[in-house]
């Protein structure tokens, strides 16, 4: 194996980069195992689970929708490995993804990385805002969704804005929150499933039969089956997005985080089985595609809890008051999104500043540790949730959330070129047995997931493509982003005359940090547990 150069503590610190985050005002180690935990287990599960799940149902039926999430979890899965592998293995304060970018790849497509990212983050958190705002109009109109989405802003603010262990503590109810109503709702569907509704209906797999598991899309057949599939599983995108980069950004301010991080990783692939894989196999059992309520709520705009097929399957299992508390539940969902989302976005520009591509004045950090010039500077962007107030200005609030989707897609594909790059670093100086996580499969896992999103996001908007079909606003909101993310990467390396298409090979610098990432695990060593009850209690924390 060869030597590697030891990195001073003194000399880490004057890099200039997130090595250095100690050396100033910087973030705190704030959240708990448990809150790595549940920020990862439910922090990213928002409306595209409990209401747009509804859309791609009626458009495809209940076999692509089922398939669609199948497929995109093995994917999502395998994002999260390879960023777990890297941030298990340099867990520093300030992390962020275009970080490992910046020192793997190209300095170029980091700053292009970051700001896809922020703009990404702040775009779903006004998002996740106006669909808790729409969602409390389920219960009254007397009062003007401007009103509401103040209150949503300002609390989500609040818990973002004080210190860390705020947000951690108020994201782990959040998520239990929604944890609980989503194992919830998947009783109820066996419930269902087997006729012990009030009504006594036995549905089984009827819905499958009559009107069908397919709902062919554009064309008729095997390929329009096909086609149904595709767009179910591009559609299904947008529930995970971001999701495996939230465990990233709070590993800055964890814990013990190389304790934690891996068994949040572990976990990743149970929770995508049993929140998002159970929870569509429910929708499709429970309400048929072409159910009437599904279809004048999505056919008239209602994209809160009143399209959320959930509810729908409620009502029409003639259970009294229960979609009152789903409608609770999504909301909390909503809310809890929201407030991941802010926190994400703030990070990532805290990230950006250390490493030089963002103004120094987001570096400025409260004493408990918390960037608030980030926070804050994020938290406008997410105003734009007023743009709702107006119908026209909804049209183009849709225009851009729908964009963000495509942005999380390309974000996933340079994560996992990171990867490769990362890895054939530490084989080219014999370090990867030095990696303190692994996970199986790789690298092919890594080319499986590149190789599927490199196709989705070049065939992501093949249905504008059909004459029919055919509009220039769908076309834009499909493919724009792509365009403006080759405008940050090759306008980056026009200003800072950086030429080189990568970092090669032997000059990645697989060393700076680990040091201090070290020396924190000792700092950290938890005791292994001394008995049944204290493995039962490490095990869930």
């Amino acid at each position: 194996m060869k030597d590697f150069p030891e990195v001073a503590v003194s000399t880490t610190k004057d890099v200039g980069d997130v090595e250095n985050a100690g050396a100033r005002n910087h973030t705190k180690r704030g959240l708990s195992s448990r809150q790595v935990q549940f920020l990862a287990l439910g922090g990213a599960i928002g409306t595209g689970l409990f209401v747009g799940s509804g859309a791609v149902l009626s458009s495809v039926g209940p076999a692509p929708l089922l398939m669609g999430y199948i497929v995109m979890s093995f994917v999502v899965y395998g994002v999260m490995n390879v960023l777990a592998e890297m941030t298990t293995y340099l867990p520093l304060e300030g992390l962020s993804v275009p970080y490992f970018v910046n020192r793997f790849v190209d300095p170029s497509l980091a700053f292009a990385m970051g700001w896809n990212y922020w703009y990404t983050f702040a775009m779903l958190l006004a998002a996740e805002v106006t669909a808790a705002a729409i969602i409390i109009q389920y219960w009254t109109e007397s009062v003007p969704v401007a009103v509401w989405i103040a209150i949503i802003l300002l609390v989500i603010l609040a818990l973002n804005i004080v210190a860390v262990s705020f947000f951690g503590e108020a994201e782990f109810w959040f998520a239990s929150i929604k944890i609980l109503a989503i194992l919830g709702l998947i009783v109820l569907g066996v419930v269902l499933f087997f006729g012990g509704g009030p009504n006594h209906d036995r549905l089984g797999f009827r819905y499958w039969k009559e009107p069908g598991a397919f709902n062919p899309f554009i064309a008729k057949g095997n390929s329009g089956k096909f086609l149904a599939f595709w767009y179910a599983f591009i559609k299904s995108g947008f529930a995970f997005i971001m999701s495996p980069e939230l465990v990233v950004t709070a590993a800055g301010e964890a814990e013990a985080p190389r304790r934690n991080i891996p068994k949040a990783a572990n976990r990743f692939i149970y929770r995508l089985f049993a929140f998002y894989v159970m929870g569509t196999l429910v929708i499709g059992v429970t309400v048929a595609y072409n159910d009437k309520s599904l279809l004048n709520a999505i056919n008239n705009g209602e994209h809160a809890a009143g399209a959320s097929p959930f509810v729908i399957a409620i009502q029409n299992a003639g259970i009294k008051g229960l979609n009152h508390v789903i409608n609770a539940a999504i909301l909390t969902s909503a809310w809890s999104s929201g407030n991941a989302w802010l926190f994400s976005g703030s990070r990532m520009l805290y990230s950006l500043a250390l490493t030089k591509q963002a103004p120094k004045i987001f570096l400025r950090c409260n004493k408990n540790g918390v960037p608030w010039v980030a926070v804050l500077f994020t938290f406008s962007i997410g105003c734009l949730a007023f743009l709702n107030v107006s119908n026209s200005g909804a049209n183009v609030f849709n225009w851009f959330t729908n964009i963000t989707t495509i942005s999380g897609f390309i974000a996933w594909i340079v994560v996992l070129i990171t990867y490769l790059r990362f890895r054939k670093a530490m084989i080219f100086h014999n370090m990867l047995e030095q990696l303190p996580f692994r996970t199986p499969l790789q690298p092919y896992s890594c080319y499986f997931s590149l190789i599927i999103m490199v196709l989705v996001t070049l065939t992501n908007g093949f249905y504008v493509f059909v004459p029919s079909k055919w509009n220039v606003s769908d076309f834009l909101v499909c493919y724009i982003t792509i365009p403006i993310f080759l405008v940050l990467w090759f306008g980056h390396k026009v200003y800072t005359k950086n030429w080189k298409w990568w970092i090669p090979i032997s000059e990645v610098d697989v060393w700076s940090g680990k040091d201090l990432a070290d020396a924190e695990e000792l700092e950290y060593k938890v005791r292994e547990p001394r008995n049944f009850a204290e493995k039962i209690w490490f095990w869930v924390v």
